[in-house]
């Protein structure tokens, strides 16, 4: 059984543009509109805060609170979930800007990570439009995202990684001897197993996220088919079926092999964080970097519904999805069928343009909001 999941309720201060903000919303969708640089984004943005890491913008925790205050900023949201609310905050004290600090029903939680209970959160922006012709750690940025919406445990593993990562390299820059040598032993081998687990969820993700797509495909789709496939040596194993143990072993033994070429380089060049996450367009058999700028944004859009269909799922949780300008450039017919395609995810959605005559199809789906200078207020006619 799904959870249907809400925001109905969201405070902000010192946030962005936004010195003080309360709004209330129903369980439908949320339309913000008005012109640019009003705040839209930067509201979806706080929202973004009510799952781990840096938000959609991923941005320094110092940069989001308003210019002029004190150095704060807090986010304050009721969550409903199916009868359950919950009330969480978030956000930096004054005098520790670095410092993310979070509240679920009052009480301090351990870890942002305990977000991913309550509910789950998909967004799309015009920056990642960008992402097939971007560098390859933007794609696996994106990968580890989309794993994190159905494995929980993927972001404190692929942390982990990156501090035994550091670990290695600064090992590295010893001198090689019989201590030394057996730091490195011991950190490649936690090195190891975490790659070898990244590898693994990486490509269950990409396999059953492939499943959704081919159950959605169809001739009337609006959105193109995307190929998808996680590429490289280790990757290449695990996709013919090895299993993890072994992948774990082939990266101790790489690992150990390659230190002479590792210090030379000054970093680790064997593992998942060299690994690219492969998009194609299946109608035209095309590498999605070569499509045109249409085609990408189209078939980006169609992976991101396809995920949080997957991640309603598995996870069992319709997830909160923040879809930034998502009508622009699109024509009637394909907009109808785009919200259509969100409606059916079951979870509330958050979109914003500048022209609110762009989500007239969503009809009585929807609330409308209009946002002008960081103040937010019902559209008239259009509650």
């Amino acid at each position: 059984m799904t959870a249907e999941s809400y925001i109905s309720q969201l405070k902000l201060t010192a946030f962005r543009n936004y010195a003080h903000l309360s709004a209330e919303f129903d369980p439908r969708h949320v339309v913000l509109t008005g012109p640019n640089g009003a705040g839209k984004t930067n509201l979806m943005e706080a929202v973004s805060f009510l799952s781990p890491g840096r938000g959609l913008r991923r941005a320094q925790l110092a940069d989001v609170a308003k210019e002029g205050s004190n150095g704060g900023f807090a986010v304050h949201a009721t969550l409903h979930r199916d009868d359950e609310e919950f009330a969480i905050g978030t956000g930096t004290a004054l005098g520790d800007p670095g410092q993310r600090r979070l509240r679920i029903n009052g009480t301090n939680a351990k870890s942002a990570d305990e977000l991913l209970d309550l509910c789950r959160i998909i967004w799309l922006t015009p920056s990642m439009d960008g992402l097939f012709t971007g560098p390859a750690a933007d794609r696996r940025r994106f990968l580890d995202r989309m794993v994190l919406a159905i494995d929980p445990a993927h972001g404190r593993r692929a942390a982990d990684y990156e501090k035994a990562m550091r670990q290695r390299n600064r090992l590295l820059e010893e001198h090689p001897g019989g201590q030394t040598d057996a730091w490195l032993s011991a950190t490649e081998a936690q090195l190891a197993g975490l790659g070898s687990a990244i590898i693994a969820a990486r490509q269950e993700l990409a396999g059953l996220l492939a499943g959704i797509i081919e159950e959605r495909r169809s001739d009337d789709n609006p959105f193109p088919t995307a190929m998808l496939s996680v590429e490289g040596e280790m990757e290449a194993a695990a996709r013919e079926g090895v299993a993890a143990g072994a992948i774990e072993e082939q990266l101790i033994a790489a690992h150990r092999d390659g230190r002479y070429r590792d210090r030379a380089a000054g970093r680790t060049l064997t593992g998942p964080h060299r690994a690219e996450f492969a998009i194609r367009h299946r109608e035209k058999d095309m590498d999605a970097a070569r499509c045109s700028t249409g085609e990408q944004k189209a078939l980006l859009v169609g992976l991101v519904l396809a995920h949080a269909a997957l991640t309603r799922t598995v996870s069992g949780i319709a997830p909160i999805m923040l879809l930034d300008e998502i009508a622009a450039h699109l024509d009637p017919a394909r907009r109808a069928a785009l919200f259509d395609r969100i409606d059916a995810v079951g979870g509330q959605a958050f979109m914003t343009g500048t022209d609110r005559a762009l989500f007239d199809a969503l009809g009585a789906r929807a609330q409308h909001f209009r946002v002008e200078n960081g103040a937010l207020s019902i559209e008239a006619g259009r509650a």
